[in-house]
C-alpha cells in the first residue's frame, strides 16, 4: 500500500507545537529525526548500554506524517503552512520547508527473515528458523527450531552464544532451570535438549513469554500450562513461561520457588543483571550456578562487584567480541555466619 508523505524541516524546540498542529488536522501518526542525545533517564529506562551515534545536535528536525491517497495532499501542506505560519508568532520553526512525496508500505517486522539463515554455534549446535531446512546436520547435532518474531534471541548475538556455551559446561542432566528475561526461549529450548529435567522461563513482556511458548512446543518440548494459583510446580520433563518481573516483585519470585534451580541464566544487560544479582541467590539451590550474559565490557567490572557483593564466587568470566559473560557460584555462609 502506498502513502502519501510530508515532511516538515523544523527545529526541536518546535516539535511539540508542530505535532499539536498535525493532531488539530487530524493526523495522528508521525514521525520525529533528530540528533538530540538521550538523557541518562532515557537510558536507565530503556536499558540501554551502548548509546547510537548520532551527529552534533544542530537544534534541528525533520517532522514527517502519512496521509492515505485518497486525501488531498496538496490541500493538507496548505493547511500545514498555514499552521507553520502562525507558530513563528511565538517559537522558531526553523526553515519551516515542506516536502511532498509518496512511500510504500513495508512488511518491516518481517523483512529481516530474508536474513536469518540456519547457522552453527558451535560442532554441535544447529539453530535454524521454522521456515528454513537444514541440509548439514549430522547425526549427532542438537538441532535448534527457533521463530524470535519480535522477541530478541536468534543464537546469533554474541551475548546469546556466551551463554550457550556456558550451559553446555555447566548444565548437568536433571538440573532445574531458570532463564530470567528468556526472549524467544531459544536458552530455555537449548537447557531441555541438553538435559535440564524442568526449565522456567520468565520475561516481562508477555508477547515474548507467548512466542517463547510457541518456539518450545516447536521443538517437541512439554510446555505445562500454568496452575491457576500461578504457582509453578517445575514438572519434570515439562517448561513453563511466565510473565513477571523477577528483580521487583516478591510474590513473583516466590511463586517461582526458593532455592530450588540448579542454574539460573540470565541474558539480558548490565544495569539489569547488577539488580538481579541481588535477588538471584533466594532462587538458588546450594551449589547452582548463575550465568549471565549481555554485558558490554565497559560493564564488566560493575557486574562483577555487584556479584562479589551479593554474595556470588566469579567461577568463569568468558569474552567474546565487546561483550563478557560471567558464571558465579553461590557462595556458601561460613559456618560463623549461618
Amino acid at each position: 500500500m502506498k502513502w502519501n508523505k510530508i515532511t516538515i524541516e523544523t527545529t526541536t524546540q518546535a516539535v511539540d507545537h508542530i505535532s499539536g498542529l498535525l493532531a488539530e488536522l487530524e493526523i495522528e501518526g508521525i514521525e520525529i529525526e533528530d540528533n538530540v542525545p538521550l538523557s541518562e533517564e532515557d537510558r536507565q529506562r530503556m536499558f540501554i548500554d551502548i548509546l547510537p551515534e548520532l551527529p552534533e545536535d544542530d537544534g534541528t528536525a525533520r517532522v514527517s506524517c502519512y496521509l492515505e491517497l485518497d486525501r488531498s495532499l496538496e490541500d493538507t501542506a496548505a493547511r500545514i503552512g498555514a499552521g507553520l505560519e502562525e507558530l513563528r508568532q511565538y517559537v522558531d520553526v526553523g526553515s519551516g520547508r515542506i516536502t511532498l512525496g509518496q512511500t510504500e508500505d513495508k512488511d518491516w517486522i518481517n523483512n529481516w527473515k530474508e536474513f536469518f539463515k540456519p547457522f552453527r554455534v558451535d560442532d554441535t549446535i544447529v539453530i535454524k528458523p521454522t521456515w528454513e531446512t537444514v541440509s548439514d546436520a549430522g547425526e549427532g547435532d542438537l538441532v535448534v527450531e527457533i521463530d524470535p518474531g519480535t522477541a530478541f534471541g536468534t543464537g546469533a548475538h554474541e551475548t546469546t552464544r556466551l551463554c550457550i556455551g556456558n550451559l553446555k559446561k555447566y548444565l548437568r542432566r536433571g538440573d532445574v532451570m531458570l532463564d530470567v528475561g528468556c526472549g524467544s526461549g531459544i536458552l530455555s529450548i537449548i537447557g531441555a535438549k541438553l538435559g535440564a529435567s524442568c526449565v522456567v522461563g520468565t520475561d516481562i513482556d508477555g508477547n515474548a513469554v507467548e512466542t517463547a511458548k510457541e518456539n518450545l512446543s516447536i521443538n517437541g518440548i512439554n510446555v505445562h500450562a500454568s496452575a491457576a494459583d500461578g504457582v509453578i510446580d517445575r514438572a519434570e520433563g515439562t517448561a513453563e513461561l511466565v510473565c513477571g518481573n523477577v528483580i521487583s516483585s516478591d510474590e513473583f519470585r516466590r511463586t517461582l520457588g526458593c532455592f530450588c534451580y540448579h542454574i539460573v541464566v540470565a541474558n539480558i544487560l548490565a544495569d539489569v543483571i547488577i539488580p538481579l544479582s541481588g535477588v538471584a541467590a533466594e532462587l538458588m539451590a546450594p551449589g547452582a550456578f548463575f550465568i549471565s550474559s549481555g554485558i558490554i565490557d565497559t560493564k564488566a567490572e560493575e557486574v562483577q562487584e555487584a556479584l562479589n557483593a551479593n554474595g556470588f564466587e566469579i567461577v568463569e568470566r568468558t569474552v567474546m567480541k565487546d561483550w563478557v559473560s560471567f558464571v558465579a557460584k553461590r557462595r556458601e555462609k561460613s559456618p560463623e555466619n549461618r
